[in-house]
This record gives C-alpha cells, sequence and structure tokens, in this order.
C-alpha cells in the first residue's frame, strides 16, 4: 500500500499541491480576510459547529487561495470536509451530500464544510438545491467563484451567505511562496539555488497567481535539471557556465596557473609592490580580498546544486502572463489606453491593447461594443463609414467567433485609430441633456405637436407645421426648438475630414431655418 504522504512528496504531484498550505498561518496574502476574529479564522477555529457557522462566498481571481482556504478551514477545524466542483456535480450530487450532512450533525454531532469550487457554473436550479442545507445549518456553504456573484448567484444564496473578495497576490506574496517552496521538503527540499533574477522573473510572469508561480517555479527545475544532464562531462565537471562560486574547480586550476605565469615574469620584470620584499606571496592569506578570505573559501565545498537563471525560466515558461483580469484595475486600464491610443490615432498602440486583451481571453463581445462606442464618440460625422465598419465588426465576431474574429476586429481599430476625428456630436448630446436635466426645457411648439388624434386641431396642434419637401430647396424657415431654447446650439462641427463638408452645408441650412 502506498503512503499518501510519500506520495505527496514525489514529483508527480504538481508542486502547487504540494506547497498547499496546511494551516490559515500559511496561506500568503489576503491578511484583511485573516485577522483575529474575522470570519475566515472563527470558521477555523470552531470545532463543534457553535461559532463561525455563517457560509461564505470566496470571489477573487485563479491563484489567489480559494480552494487553500476552503480545505484549510475544513481541516483546521476538524469538520468534515465535502468537495464537489460544479463542472462534474449535479443536483443529485448536492441532495446526497445535504442528507449525508445531516446525518452527521444529528447523529454524530459533526459539521460539514461544503467547498464549492466554479459556482457560477451552477444554474438555478441546482443552487436552489443548496438553499435547504443552508438555511437549516445542515452544512457550512465555502464556494469559490471567479466571476462577479452578483450576476453568477442566485439572490437567496447570496442573502444567506457572507461575500467575501480575495485580492490578487502581491509581489511579496509571491515571493513568500517561491521562497518557501524553494527549501521546503515538500517542494523542491532545497535542492536548487534560485538566482535572483530568475526569482524576479518567475513573479513577473505569474501575475499575481500562486499557482501560476510554482507551476513555473517547478518547470524551470526541472529544465535545470535537464541541462545539468546534458552539460555533465564524462569526469564529472560541468562544462556550462556556472555563477562565480559554484562548480568552478576547472577555472580555478586556470587562474592558479595564471597566477604563476605572472609571479615568473614579475621575477624578471622592473620591480613592483607584487615582488618587492613586502609582498607577500600569493594565497597567504594575508594580501587583502584574494588573502585569508579566499583561502578559507577554496577549504568550503563547491555549491553543486543546479542553478535556475532567468534565462532558464524564460525557456520553460513559453509566454509571459498579463498582468490582467476582466473585473479589476487592469481590465479598466488596458480598456482605457485602448480607447485613448484610437483617439489619439495610434494604430500600433491600439494594437497592442487589443492583443493584451485578446490573449488574456477578454470576451471579444465587450471589445466589439467598446469598439463601436470609440466610433460614435472619437470620430461621428468626421468619417461617418466608422460606425458602419465598427458595427461589421462586431457582426463579424458574432458570427465567425475566436481565434478568427481578432481580424476583423483589427481591421476596425485600424481604421479608427487612422480616421479623422470629431467628437462634436457626442458634445452635443451631453449639452442637451445637461440643459434637459438642468430643467431648460418648454413645451413642444404647437405647429410641431401631434395632429393626428381627434380633437388635436381644435388644440391647434401642427396648425402652421410648413413641410420642408414641398420647397425647392427642402429647407423652410420654422421654429423646431421650444422658446425657451430658441437661438441655442448643441452640435458644433469641426473642420476634420468629413465635417468640413457638414459644417459648410449646415451653416448655410441654419441661415435659412432661423432666418439669418
Amino acid at each position: 500500500m502506498v503512503s499518501s504522504s510519500s506520495a505527496l512528496q514525489s514529483g508527480s504531484v504538481p508542486l502547487a499541491v504540494r506547497m498547499r498550505p496546511r494551516t490559515l498561518d500559511e496561506v500568503a496574502g489576503q491578511r484583511h480576510l485573516l485577522r483575529p476574529g474575522s470570519p475566515l479564522v472563527s470558521l477555523a477555529t470552531g470545532k463543534s459547529g457553535d461559532q463561525g457557522t455563517v457560509s461564505v462566498i470566496l470571489w477573487g481571481p485563479p491563484g489567489t487561495g480559494k480552494t487553500t482556504i476552503a480545505q484549510t478551514i475544513a481541516h483546521s477545524s476538524n469538520r468534515r470536509f465535502v468537495e464537489l466542483s460544479a463542472v462534474t456535480a449535479g443536483v443529485k450530487d448536492v441532495r446526497e451530500v445535504m442528507a449525508e450532512a445531516m446525518t452527521s450533525r444529528d447523529l454524530y454531532g459533526l459539521s460539514t464544510v461544503l467547498f464549492l469550487d466554479e459556482i457560477h457554473r451552477f444554474t438555478k436550479a441546482q443552487q436552489d438545491a443548496l438553499l435547504p442545507g443552508v438555511e437549516n445549518g445542515w452544512v457550512i456553504l465555502v464556494a469559490a467563484t471567479t466571476e462577479n456573484p452578483s450576476f453568477s448567484v442566485i439572490s437567496p444564496l447570496l442573502s444567506r451567505s457572507l461575500l467575501l473578495t480575495l485580492e490578487q497576490l502581491s509581489d511579496d506574496d509571491l515571493g513568500v511562496l517561491i521562497d518557501r517552496a524553494v527549501t521546503d521538503p515538500r517542494g523542491l527540499g532545497d535542492r536548487y539555488h534560485l538566482d535572483p533574477e530568475a526569482r524576479a522573473t518567475i513573479i513577473r510572469l505569474a501575475s499575481g497567481d500562486a499557482r501560476r508561480a510554482l507551476t513555473a517555479l517547478e518547470a524551470a527545475a526541472v529544465s535545470a535539471d535537464s541541462l545539468v544532464a546534458s552539460a555533465l562531462s564524462e569526469d564529472g565537471v560541468l562544462d556550462f557556465g556556472a555563477p562565480a562560486g559554484r562548480t568552478e574547480d576547472r577555472d580555478r586550476d586556470e587562474d592558479e596557473d595564471d597566477n604563476e605565469e605572472l609571479a615568473e615574469d614579475d621575477a624578471v620584470g622592473e620591480p613592483s609592490p607584487e615582488n618587492s620584499d613586502t609582498a607577500k606571496p600569493a594565497g597567504t592569506g594575508t594580501g587583502g580580498p584574494d588573502g585569508a578570505d579566499a583561502d578559507a573559501d577554496a577549504d568550503e565545498p563547491a555549491d553543486t546544486r543546479p542553478v535556475i537563471t532567468k534565462e532558464i525560466v524564460a525557456g520553460a515558461v513559453d509566454r509571459a502572463l498579463l498582468r490582467y483580469d476582466r473585473n479589476g484595475d487592469e481590465h479598466y486600464d488596458v480598456i482605457s489606453a485602448f480607447i485613448k491610443s484610437i483617439r489619439g490615432s495610434d494604430p500600433d498602440a491600439a494594437l497592442h491593447y487589443l492583443a493584451r486583451m485578446i490573449e488574456a481571453g477578454e470576451d471579444p463581445r465587450f471589445i466589439a461594443r467598446r469598439i463601436i462606442v470609440s466610433a460614435s464618440e472619437d470620430i461621428g460625422l468626421a468619417d461617418p463609414q466608422a460606425l458602419v465598419i465598427a458595427v461589421a465588426a462586431a457582426d463579424a465576431v458574432q458570427m465567425i467567433g475566436m481565434p478568427e474574429g481578432r481580424i476583423p476586429l483589427a481591421e476596425a481599430v485600424v481604421y479608427l485609430a487612422t480616421a479623422a476625428k470629431s467628437n462634436a456630436a457626442y458634445l452635443g448630446i451631453n449639452d442637451a441633456i445637461a440643459d434637459v436635466r438642468a430643467g431648460a426645457f418648454g413645451r413642444v411648439p404647437k405647429h410641431l405637436r401631434d395632429a393626428h388624434y381627434a380633437g388635436a386641431k381644435r388644440l391647434g396642434h401642427g396648425k402652421g407645421y410648413r413641410y420642408p419637401h414641398d420647397t425647392e430647396l427642402g429647407v423652410v424657415e420654422q421654429q423646431y426648438l421650444p422658446d425657451e431654447l430658441t437661438g441655442r446650439t448643441y452640435y458644433r462641427p469641426t473642420t476634420h475630414g468629413n465635417e468640413r463638408e457638414v459644417g459648410g452645408r449646415l451653416a448655410k441650412i441654419l441661415r435659412i431655418v432661423r432666418g439669418r
């Protein structure tokens, strides 16, 4: 029979699983949720269910410790722990857990922690099946989700649970995890030397995700082992460059030979501090940095551990992991930079941010909607074709999906970035709405009111209205704004692109309409 403890130490179990914290004290980050007296700490310390019985929903990005916290709570409190995945579990599975939990509580006085991963994937019917158990205290629900629970979890379940938000891990938090994994016997067991630059590279690539950081570290360790094996010569000496102070016996011998040659040259050359009577022989331990300390270092055994360098990390991790999440600051920062690059007429920058969103898994429909907004807000009538192309790109993405959908999106982005710009229509509607909100409006002029219902003409509706198509120019002098707003101007065309022509034509039209 295989021991579970030995299995956890084996390389077949991922490093991220082997290094899963055993207590809340080992959890990196999330200090705002793990302070003394917090609901999570109460859950972990309550033994018999008399305290800390509130159900919680953990909402946060991947790799921030949702599963870890749930398992740690169950194991720390000695409660019965049941784990379900919304990907594979159904209503029947939920009801079975509820029945077993009720039996454990009534017969043995043992409360049950039900950890439900990816709860946002549960249907409404599946979430409804959780309500009796949560309501009656049969189970303590600890649910995890990466999606906003306000939109993915039913209201009755939300009202019966405490919503806790996990934050993305900081670089310092990731550093603690990596250092622990390098030295801990459950991890790499101090069998490798992690170069500081490699450590920084792993932190950068992990992008706040603990699982990604440990996976990258494990992949780099495997690569380091492979390089050592391939670089090991027949006499057991590594023949690839290692950092100073490591497996450099051959280099040390070469340095000693060079010193002997220099000593011979000095003996026949001009007097110098190195070969004068006061100079000490090399290696006597009194000659400064190459003296006693050097001799002491030479007596120390060489560090033959494989070295994990930043080059090894870069080779082991195929691609950079973007700092991007669909609900956090990076989401808004990137989309803001994307829109501003289009507005600023820089197609290269716009394509860069488009690529970042695509590679981060952003919903292409969201990107398409923002492109449509940009076409209307920042380009407007300076190039009316921009909105047509933006809508066409959105339709194309809807029909063909990704990854091919990136092509019409890119086409629309480049078109918008290189098009003439005008926000005149955008400013016009904003000014008009501001007036309406401020109460600057009046009754619709009588000649513009609807005159198609019985009695309208008796009220004077439509009386005096002039039909523009009855005139040769198609434009007539007539008041359209309410009396209180007569002469108000909202749309002020620019001289950019197509709006240059619109502005000239509009000026002529308004001279007729307003009798100027």
